[in-house]
């Protein structure tokens, strides 16, 4: 390609007719022919790279700064205002191929088995589907390969493109924050998009709530063709934020939850694991079996249904509904990995305040016995809701352990304290494995144990190291070990 056809800045320009190989931001990546993007970062310039880029055989540079003095004559430079913004762009452009409908989903909770879920339900209407997020690129086959929530663009664009290359047709999309504030779904063609709710988290990165929310209303007054649905959980917290920025953009709404009009929830009763619903979707009645815990999951699968039916048409909502009894739990969420003496032990993801509270109101309809918690919080991350994790796993529990959790450069012991602020009467067993060897051994007939904050993570984060820890298996090893 050229770097004219890669970038609207450069048509015009003296070196648009320039050949582009590859495009990068990491100048570990950049191969003779390369167009290299100086993204500005929170602690280094990318300007400073720009000497090894060059070295490397970058032919052209594009960055927010004035053109280096010492950049060699025969390198194009493009200025722009938006490196970011001009990165995901041209990787859009430089990758053209995407499955023929993409549809995204933000929220502070939920996004993993929206996401999810809506592949599912794609599946179900026969489309070969995937879901990007937290859990990695995930087709209707089975998995692919991937991590983090929002890909940074030049990944995003490369897998979209070959996923489109092997008959994906249908794709769902985690919609972090941090990747909408940072232009990572910026050239991603949407044709839907979907809000779960929106709690404290990140505030090390947004600073306020406020703030938080404006970076993922981005998706919806930016992002969202004019054309294109919004489909919101009136259910959720901060939905009426949400529903105003739609409304004053002139968005089609689809609303959704026991308050939706477009998919309103009628009743939900719990039978033993599961939830029977009665679902009312434009104008018709479904009743349909969701076989999974929680009224947070059944908000989500309402918002998956939004998005399917955003791009398939209200005509299919009956059998979209009817594919609910089919969905599986996403990994690490509400997962249950295994059962001892009559106590069920669960392991989830929940490592925010309003989801804790979220999984531990899901369990204890069920609970017979008591309900113990494992918790513990990250380090370098949000230290203010420290103390509302241990205050809402001390309400919401019978038995609490703190532990950690990614202490990663802070004091494990400092977290912890910060912890046991809002939870006085917990225990506190710093070893991670150790509390939940401790947990597992002191369970009873009827009791529930979740061990919450890591969910599928299979790495325990110390310093700058990432050391081998899965709450799966250490779960099944303690249940191993009291049995045995």
């Amino acid at each position: 390609m050229h770097l004219g056809d890669l970038m609207a800045e450069a048509q015009g320009h003296e070196h648009a007719p320039l050949a582009v190989s590859k495009v990068a931001s990491d100048s570990r990546k950049v191969e003779r022919g390369t167009l290299f993007f100086a993204v500005p970062g929170t602690k280094v310039d990318g300007m400073s790279f720009v000497p090894q880029a060059v070295t490397a055989g970058a032919v052209a540079i594009v960055g927010e700064a004035e053109r280096p003095s010492d950049l060699p004559g025969q390198v194009a430079y493009v200025r722009v205002s938006d490196v970011r913004r001009a990165l995901a762009l041209a990787a859009a452009r430089f990758y053209p191929k995407q499955p023929e409908k993409v549809v995204a989903v933000t929220g502070t909770s939920g996004k993993s088995s929206v996401a999810d879920f809506t592949r599912q339900l794609f599946a179900h209407l026969g489309y070969k589907s995937a879901s990007v997020g937290t859990l990695g690129i995930i087709t209707s086959d089975g998995a692919a390969y991937g991590s983090l929530t929002t890909p940074d663009p030049i990944s995003l664009h490369e897998s979209f493109d070959r996923l489109a290359n092997d008959g994906v047709t249908r794709l769902a999309m985690e919609a972090s924050s941090h990747g909408i504030d940072q232009r990572r779904l910026d050239g991603v063609r949407l044709q839907a998009a979907g809000f779960t709710n929106l709690g404290r988290d990140h505030l090390d990165y947004h600073a306020t709530t406020e703030a938080y929310a404006k970076a993922k209303m981005r998706l919806f007054d930016t992002l969202l063709p004019g054309d294109a649905p919004a489909i919101i959980n009136v259910d959720g917290p901060y939905a009426d934020v949400f529903l105003d920025g739609v409304r004053h953009r002139g968005l089609k709404l689809f609303t959704t939850g026991s308050m939706g009009e477009t998919i309103r929830l009628v009743e939900v009763r719990a039978e033993e694991f599961t939830q029977v619903l009665t679902v009312e979707a434009f104008g018709t009645t479904v009743r349909t079996t969701l076989p999974l815990l929680g009224a947070f999951q059944v908000e989500n699968a309402l918002v998956a249904a939004g998005l399917v039916l955003a791009v398939e048409g209200e005509g299919r909502a009956a059998e979209v509904l009817e594919g609910f009894k089919t969905l599986k739990g996403v990994s690490g969420r509400l997962e249950q990995v295994g059962e001892v003496d009559g106590a069920i032990c669960i392991v989830d993801y929940a490592h925010k305040p309003d989801a804790l509270a979220h999984v531990l109101d899901a369990l204890r309809p069920f609970v017979k016995g008591r309900l113990v918690c494992v918790v513990g919080c990250g380090g370098d991350r949000d230290r203010g809701k420290r103390p509302l994790m241990g205050r809402i796993a001390s309400e919401k529990a019978d038995l609490v352990i703190v532990t950690d959790d990614n202490p990663r450069s802070e004091d494990p012991a400092a977290i912890r304290a910060e912890v046991m602020k809002g939870a006085p009467g917990a225990r506190e067993i710093g070893d991670r494995a150790e509390a939940i060897r401790t947990a597992v051994n002191e369970l009873r007939d009827g009791d529930i144990l979740v061990v919450a904050g890591k969910g599928h993570e299979t790495g325990q984060i110390i310093g700058d190291r990432t050391l081998p820890f899965s709450d799966h298996d250490e779960v099944r090893a303690a249940i191993a070990e009291r049995q045995g």
